[in-house]
């Protein structure tokens, strides 16, 4: 990926756990990155609004590659300003559930997912829209939206802790009617929602793999719900989310789509890409096909 006079350029999350691997990364990148004609800088991501305005001077400066080092928040951040242009969006994951990455399979371990970052393709994917706000990995509207909450409060990070949100948000949590209109002309009416999650790629992230049958650039977005009714028995085959086969059954309801209308009672939760928003009780959701260009090892 590194050809001659290439601008490369690495942005780094200092806050998501990287200090004692910066080294790693440095010596992977001059290995394998910083070759022989090849134009390398490294910068650090201050906060959002320094990041996106780093990326969009990364724009200006004629850069081909822009790794991001951090987790699905962080992707976003920057992924957002990438839209449309021919900059690759090359992922470091050091999240707590690294779900893009994950999904690509792009290593965990840093210095191995930049060292397969340096022989990856470029590959246009799709992306989400929630009220004019892009995901890239999944949005989520009930249950599956208010555990971030939990977890946000929680000092430890992981799958487990994530579990833990999960549970003690599904006491606090009461559903409310959703109407679902697909396409503009699939009416779809769920009393009791629990879990309605728009997947553009397969999981949340640490395995948990929510719609396996999704396509990075199909050009649709799926739906997935589960009602409260069949939450339980949905919990007590939990497995079968983390080994990638939920799909197969009957309790999880899966549709493809292209635009979706989803209305309400009222306002609720609303998560993209692992961030907490709230949203009104209409949600306007569509899909921009092949509009990001990532790196895929």
């Amino acid at each position: 990926m590194t050809s001659k006079n290439k601008k490369v350029r690495i942005l780094i999350n200092p806050n998501s756990g990287v200090g004692s691997t910066l080294d790693q990364v440095r010596d992977a990148l001059l290995e394998h990155w910083d070759r022989p004609g090849a134009n390398l800088s490294i910068q650090f991501s201050k906060s959002k609004e320094d990041g996106q305005a780093k990326a969009r001077q990364s724009i200006e400066d004629g850069v081909k590659i822009l790794l991001v080092m951090g987790g699905d928040g962080m992707i976003n951040t920057i992924g957002t300003v990438l839209i449309g242009t021919d900059v690759a969006l090359g992922v470091i994951p050091t999240g707590s559930g690294n779900g893009f990455a994950r999904h690509f399979d792009i290593p965990l371990d840093i210095k191995k997912a930049t060292i397969s970052l340096a022989k990856a393709r470029i590959q246009p994917i799709d992306v989400g829209y929630a009220n004019d706000q892009p995901f890239f990995v999944t949005c989520s509207l009930a249950w599956d939206a208010a555990l971030v909450d939990a977890f946000e409060k929680s000092p430890v990070r992981g799958v487990l802790p994530y579990i833990f949100a999960g549970v003690y948000q599904f006491f606090d949590y009461t559903p409310q009617p959703f109407i679902f209109l697909l396409d503009e002309q699939d009416e779809l009416h769920i009393p009791d929602p629990m879990l309605c999650t728009i997947a553009n790629l397969t999981q949340y992230g640490g395995g948990a793999q929510i719609a396996p049958g999704a396509k990075s650039d199909d050009g649709k977005l799926q739906l997935v719900i589960i009602r409260r009714k069949n939450f339980a028995k949905v919990i007590s085959m939990v497995g079968k989310v983390f080994d990638g086969t939920c799909d197969r059954l009957r309790e999880i309801e899966t549709r493809s789509f292209q635009t979706l209308v989803v209305r309400r009672e009222k306002e609720g939760p609303m998560q993209l890409d692992g961030e907490l928003l709230s949203a009104p009780a209409e949600v306007h959701i569509r899909v921009k096909p092949r509009a990001l260009n990532v790196l895929v090892p």
